[in-house]
């Protein structure tokens, strides 16, 4: 009987803003041994799971803003302005892991926002709520309009000048979409600018995911639930391989998925550790061997 074949993607996982966070956090932890990070400082659960152990403290706005004179770590998505201020009036101490590529979006569209008037309407593509988003929005004092899909486009106004931007992890495909959207919607007389603000270390991964995805019998996507990043990046695996299957660790492997397969591939979302796409790719040589 031959030996299944179980490959990890090695372009798969943490992209550098998120490895910088990391390093941040165990630096801070190693010296002092507990330390506090205002939301899950990766869309992993396994990964928060592994560094809540060694002492990291999940937040949420509400409960820094009952803190006082303490270290609390801002992780790679970055914040509103209203944070850092929170901090100031708290006195307390912030180790900021904002991406770089995120820091520098939140400059372009500050820049924008107080540019003289009439300044533009500043729209986003990108998730509502979303981490990153939120501190986008929060450049424009809360006027930016996100939008997600061609339905969330009839909140802009098309006679008036549009700016738009995107959240550094959405797809291409879909920014263009939006592009082509406005050009057709919009007065002769608006001024519609665009901005790709994308992250190419991010965009980059959907050719080589594809070809990847392409190259194998069946293929483990390793990614945690809250990972929208996961999610674009599951679905294009599956658009060209219907054998792909989503799971958060290895304990959501149905072996019946691996049952004859020749090669299997391992490969996960920007906020999947490497650690865990390991033990998958294990769990799946463990699996195809008993068979």
């Amino acid at each position: 009987m031959m030996e299944t074949k179980v490959e990890i993607d090695n372009s798969s996982g943490f992209c550098f803003g998120v490895v910088t966070a990391i390093r941040k956090a165990e630096e801070a932890l190693d010296s002092t041994g507990s330390l506090y990070c205002l939301g899950d400082i990766v869309h992993n659960s396994d990964e928060v799971e592994r560094l809540r152990s060694r002492g990291l403290i999940t937040i949420t706005h509400e409960q820094m803003a009952s803190l006082r004179n303490v270290k609390v770590l801002l992780r790679a998505h970055g914040e509103p302005p209203s944070t850092y201020e929170l901090a100031r009036r708290n006195n307390i101490e912030i180790i900021d892991a904002t991406c770089p590529v995120v820091l520098q979006l939140q400059k372009r569209i500050k820049s924008a926002y107080s540019a003289t008037e009439p300044r533009p309407q500043i729209v986003i593509y990108g998730k509502n709520g979303h981490a990153e988003v939120n501190g986008l929005v929060g450049q424009t004092d809360g006027d930016a309009i996100v939008v997600e899909d061609a339905a969330g486009l009839d909140k802009v106004d098309f006679t008036r000048d549009i700016a738009l931007y995107s959240q550094t992890t959405k797809s291409l495909e879909g920014f263009t979409r939006s592009i082509d959207l406005i050009s057709k919607r919009k007065s002769p007389a608006a001024h519609f600018e665009r901005f790709d603000t994308i992250c190419r270390q991010v965009a980059n991964r959907v050719s080589h995911l594809r070809e990847f995805a392409s190259a194998h019998n069946v293929v483990l996507f390793v990614a945690g639930h809250k990972s929208s990043n996961g999610k674009i990046l599951y679905n294009e695996c599956k658009a060209v391989n219907e054998a792909t299957y989503l799971v958060a660790n290895e304990n959501e492997i149905d072996p019946s998925w691996l049952y004859g397969a020749g090669s299997i591939g391992v490969c996960g979302a920007t906020s999947t550790p490497r650690w865990l796409m390991e033990n998958v790719k294990n769990r799946a040589i463990k699996i195809t061997s008993a068979q």
